[in-house]
């Protein structure tokens, strides 16, 4: 064999130097991760490609079987939806660290849905809000509603939208995963005119966007008026108040309440009151104002008219939370925003991390037309006749800063 030839091979003392440099250096690298970076190395290998899931949730006493569906995005973030009520059980997204929390109020099971919820997540109809006395009347006709409310009719009667299993249908496209709802509310329903075919398109897109498309027709001209009506705490459900958030809503003027919290008529304007959120500001800053309107509320919960009615998609409101760092967006093309601020959450009720939901831990933001206004012909209009199409499109946008 030619001198010239080298063999690999590798002595044992060389070895074991090898194998101790490779294990002093995970050693140091281990140590040097700061918890910043291994939050954010976690939340990289939570995500993956995105998809949608299938699990029973329960079944009413009727024998009907709720589903839940988990969607989730390129991103990791994950959204529940149930085909009861259409409710969004929870919303799983990051903070400024990387870390995934849930950030919406639920149950994490079907019985407390029907039995004590407070409309945790549910799509509302027929009429999102109240109307006064239960009454409306529409070409000379008058429909008398339940009054579920004191004197008042809320959100759709005793059994609306929210107590009613929906057909659901899952999707996947280029940028988003998505559960496509639907719901048949015949004539008569909760005293309603005309049949109602409603159609509710839930998109979780790869921007960490939940977009709800609202879509109905109308056998018999009728009033409509749907919305979300999601709980938030960006702490993450069960983690303490919402009254650090700091609050923007771009609008400059808003519907005064009575004492039973229907709308007097007017549209008055938000400067110099308690409720001007035009400037962020924290929730808890003001809410125990000696204000009328806020005593009425017990709180927020009012309806704010949007600056941007009648443009299209466009910014209604942003919340920071400070600590965490997440934000809320709301963009809608609806001419009304419903602030409410939990204030009739009273510490009874469990959650999904197993924690009691105190006064004000949780706050929402309801994109909607305004309350009552089958009563006000100064007030948008929600009559829907038939060959007409009732389109309204609602996102709930997150991020951190």
């Amino acid at each position: 064999m030619p001198s010239s030839t080298r063999s690999t091979a590798t002595s044992p003392a060389s070895a074991v130097r090898v194998v101790l440099v490779a294990v002093v250096a995970l050693a140091l690298s281990l140590v040097a991760t700061p918890p910043a970076a291994a939050a954010a190395r976690d939340a990289q290998a939570a995500t993956g490609r995105p998809g949608i899931t299938k699990k029973h949730f329960g079944t009413l006493a009727g024998g009907q079987k709720v589903d839940i569906y988990t969607l989730r995005n390129a991103r990791g973030m994950r959204v529940r939806i149930l085909t009861y009520g259409g409710i969004i059980q929870s919303i799983e997204v990051p903070d400024s660290r990387g870390r995934l929390a849930n950030v919406t109020l639920g149950f994490d099971n079907l019985s407390d849905y029907v039995k004590r919820s407070p409309y945790f997540g549910a799509i509302i109809g027929r009429y999102a809000n109240r109307i006064a006395k239960g009454r409306f009347t529409l070409d000379g006709r008058t429909y008398r509603l339940a009054t579920n409310d004191g004197p008042n009719a809320l959100h759709g009667g005793n059994k609306g939208f929210d107590k009613r299993v929906w057909a659901a249908s899952p999707f996947q496209r280029r940028g988003g995963v998505g559960l496509v709802l639907t719901y048949t509310s015949r004539a008569g329903e909760e005293h309603y005119p005309g049949t109602l075919r409603a159609r509710v398109v839930y998109t979780l897109t790869d921007r960490n966007e939940i977009r709800m498309d609202y879509r109905a027709t109308t056998t018999r001209p009728t009033v409509v008026n749907l919305t979300n009506h999601a709980y938030f705490n960006l702490r993450g459900e069960g983690n303490g108040t919402i009254l650090g958030h700091r609050l923007q809503i771009n609008a400059s003027r808003y519907t005064p309440i009575d004492k039973t919290l229907i709308p007097t008529g007017k549209i008055a304007r938000l400067a110099g009151t308690p409720l001007d959120f035009r400037r962020p500001t924290a929730v808890g800053a003001r809410v125990n104002s000696k204000n009328q309107q806020i005593r009425y509320g017990g709180g927020y919960d009012h309806n704010y008219v949007l600056d941007s009615r009648g443009r299209g998609l466009s910014l209604a409101a942003k919340v920071v939370e400070p600590d965490s760092g997440r934000v809320l967006e709301v963009v809608t093309d609806q001419p009304g925003l419903q602030f409410y601020s939990g204030n009739f959450l009273d510490g009874t009720l469990r959650g999904t991390g197993g924690h009691l939901y105190p006064k004000r831990s949780g706050f929402c933001l309801e994109s909607q037309h305004f309350p009552d206004s089958p009563n006000h012909a100064t007030f948008p209009s929600t009559v829907l006749r038939p060959g007409e199409v009732y389109r309204t499109t609602t996102l709930y946008a997150f991020s951190t800063e």
